[in-house]
Parts: C-alpha cells; sequence; structure tokens
C-alpha cells in the first residue's frame, strides 16, 4: 500500500512551519498513543505513521530531500520503531518533541540515558525576594547598602549531608540510587519518585541533630548590594547564588532586591530626565535674570531671557540622571513659573496702580494673540 503524503497525514500545508507540524503531530499522538487504544491495530498505526511524517518534516535536511523527491528520497532515513518499545535513535526537534509528550512515561528509549547507581539528586534551593529602599541621589548615582536576609545556610555540623558526624548518607535499597522507582505499563515504562528517599536516592540513617537530617539550618546573613547608577522605582537586582541553599548538593537558589527609590522634595524623575519648577517674580520674566538653578550635580547659573512667559521649559544639558550601563547622563528640564503676588503693601499697590497705566495689548503676545482672534470673529 503506497505511502500517503507526510503533509496529508499530520493535516498541515507544505508551507507549515515547524511550529504548526509539532502541534499537528502533538494533537495526533495523544490521540493514537497505544496506551490510550490498547489492542487498537488501526490506532498503532496511525500513531507509527505520524510519528514517521513528524520525524521527517521536522529535519531540515530530510524535510528539504523529501519536498523536492517525494519518499523516495527519504526511504530508509527515518528513524522509525523497534517493537514499539520507544523512539529509536530520534534526535533534533522530532526527539525533543517526543521526550517533552512521552519523557515522563519512557524508561530506556527516546533517547533517555538510565541514572547512574548511587547518584546524589541534589535539589535546588529556592530563589529569595526583598525589598530594598534608597534615596533619590542613591539611584541616580549608585551606591553600595549592606542588607540582612533570613535564609537557609548549609549545615556547619554536617557539611550539607544530613547525616550525624561519623556516619554517611547510604544509597536507598528501595530505588537502588536512582531516586525512582520504575514499572511496566503498556508498551511503555512509568517512572515515579522514589516513595521512600522521596528522590533523593539516599538514606539518613542517623540524621544530623543540628539540622535534624535537612542539611541546611536557618540563620541571618548580612550581604552587600551594589547599586548601579541610573536604576529606577520597580527594577531588581538579582545576587546569583545568595538564595536559600540547595539540599544534598544542589545549587543555591538567587536572591532578587526589588529597588525602592524615596521620593525627592524638589525634584521629580522621568525616565533620565530630572524635572523641577522654578519660580520667578513679574519684573525678573519682563527683564530677564540670571538664576542660580540647584541640580544633581551642583548650582548651575541659567539665564532667564526678557519677557519669559509663565509655564516656559529650560533645559540643562547633562544634569540629570546617568544612564544604565554608562551610557550617558539625562538632562534637567526646569520650568519656570511666574508668580503673581497676593499680599501687597500700600506702596506696592500704588507702583502697581501706575505700572498699569502702560498696560497694552501689544506688549503682551498672549493677550495680543487673544484679541486678534476676537477681531476675526466679529467681523
Amino acid at each position: 500500500m503506497a505511502k500517503r503524503d507526510y503533509y496529508e497525514v499530520l493535516g498541515v500545508g507544505k508551507g507549515a512551519n515547524k511550529d504548526d507540524i509539532k502541534k499537528a503531530y502533538r494533537k495526533l499522538a495523544m490521540q493514537y498513543h497505544p496506551d490510550r487504544n490498547p489492542d487498537n491495530k488501526e490506532a498503532e498505526a496511525k500513531f507509527k505513521e505520524a510519528s514517521e511524517a513528524a520525524e521527517i518534516l521536522l529535519d531540515d535536511s530530510k524535510k528539504s530531500r523529501y519536498d523536492q523527491f517525494g519518499h523516495a528520497g527519504v526511504d530508509g532515513n527515518s528513524g522509525g520503531f523497534s517493537g514499539f518499545g520507544g523512539a529509536q535513535g530520534f534526535s533534533g526537534d522530532f526527539g525533543d518533541i517526543f521526550n517533552e509528550i512521552f519523557g515522563d512515561f519512557l524508561g530506556g528509549g527516546g533517547g533517555r540515558g538510565r541514572r547512574s547507581s548511587g547518584r546524589s539528586r541534589g535539589r535546588p534551593g529556592n530563589d529569595l525576594q526583598m525589598s530594598l529602599s534608597i534615596e533619590f541621589e542613591e539611584a541616580a548615582f549608585g551606591c553600595t547598602k549592606k542588607v540582612s536576609v533570613n535564609k537557609n545556610v548549609t549545615c556547619h555540623t554536617c557539611g550539607g549531608s544530613g547525616a550525624e558526624k561519623g556516619s554517611a548518607p547510604t544509597t536507598c535499597s528501595q530505588c537502588n540510587g536512582y531516586g525512582e522507582v520504575r514499572r511496566q505499563q503498556g508498551f511503555f515504562t512509568m517512572a515515579s519518585t522514589c516513595p521512600r528517599c522521596h528522590g533523593s536516592g539516599q538514606m539518613i540513617a542517623n540524621p544530623c541533630t543540628t539540622c535534624r537530617g535537612s542539611g541546611t539550618t536557618r540563620k541571618k546573613v548580612e550581604l552587600e548590594v551594589k547599586v548601579p547608577a541610573g536604576i529606577d522605582k520597580g527594577q531588581r537586582l538579582k545576587l546569583s547564588n545568595e538564595g536559600d541553599a540547595g539540599s544534598e548538593g544542589g545549587e543555591a537558589g538567587d536572591l532578587y532586591v526589588i529597588i525602592d527609590v524615596q521620593n525627592h522634595p524638589f525634584f521629580e524623575r522621568d525616565g533620565f530626565e530630572v524635572h523641577c519648577t522654578i519660580p520667578i517674580s513679574f519684573s525678573q520674566a519682563a527683564l530677564g535674570t540670571d538664576l542660580e538653578v540647584p541640580t544633581l550635580h551642583g548650582k548651575v547659573s541659567m539665564n532667564i531671557p526678557a519677557g519669559t512667559q509663565s509655564g516656559k521649559k529650560m533645559r540643562l544639558k547633562a544634569k540629570g540622571i546617568s544612564q544604565l550601563g554608562g551610557y550617558g547622563i539625562g538632562d534637567q528640564i526646569v520650568t519656570l513659573h511666574v508668580e503673581t503676588p497676593t499680599k501687597l503693601s500700600t506702596e506696592q499697590k500704588e507702583l502697581f496702580r501706575q505700572l498699569s497705566k502702560f498696560d497694552c495689548t501689544s506688549c503682551n503676545p498672549m493677550g495680543r494673540s487673544f484679541f486678534e482672534k476676537v477681531k476675526d470673529l466679529f467681523q
């Protein structure tokens, strides 16, 4: 009987990408898996057919030959199944997806090797998280802070073995050190965590009295955190291997430090720019002046041009926050606010009355624009 087209078998078009092919194969493989269809020869045949099609189409070289020459270009090049005990010789994308779907069920098949007897299955430690509050300037320029964290550390008495001094862990007799037990089900070998050693592969007859066999103890540890210049609120730093210690030789977890930046009484931050508002008087705005403006980098003299309007923004180059990684410094944006006096002396009121006699629309740019618009509206 002639073989069906591989694309037809998987139900995909010839332009399908690898993700489409994997998705289609996963669906068919789960549908026609022999363990889901015991004693069903038709389902077994469809499972084999789908697996062969996926193996060819997920291999770039084989797919290219198949697209050019059809089945003749790939005959004898598929891995196939031997007695349906598992995938034989599969590699690459198909080997990965086969193990992804059936990895929990396979014993020696599918490219998964058997663990060496007595090998410890060390468990990694937990990742930890903490918050660190820093000042506005510390975020801008960077700093080094000391923090304290409560975490699990390797037991100093047993060195992390969990066994009392003078003794050592022994190989679990139920799983022979594999950490898992296996049983045959249908065509596949089922593997599950050993109930006796809980997956460690070892047993402790005389537990350490300090850590009670866990291999770790709780301790308050002081650490230095280097905060880079330019960091912002909500960003986090990773301190590798500074989390909880692993057990049975496992790697320690990581510590994540979440940064909280305190508000500044004068400056506000926008990315790497710093914003502030400077009040000026009527006379300073009208006549112009030189002002001494505070920045994160010290005081700077800034020229206010004559005729400055309230709300005008002026830029001070490279007076903002250092960019992460040292790729330059942001600017400082100064917003000028022309203040209207609220409490005037009798003499000041008289001076303003005299000044008001010289008020003219043409002297005020916003007023001139306003009255021109009104004039055009009623013409």
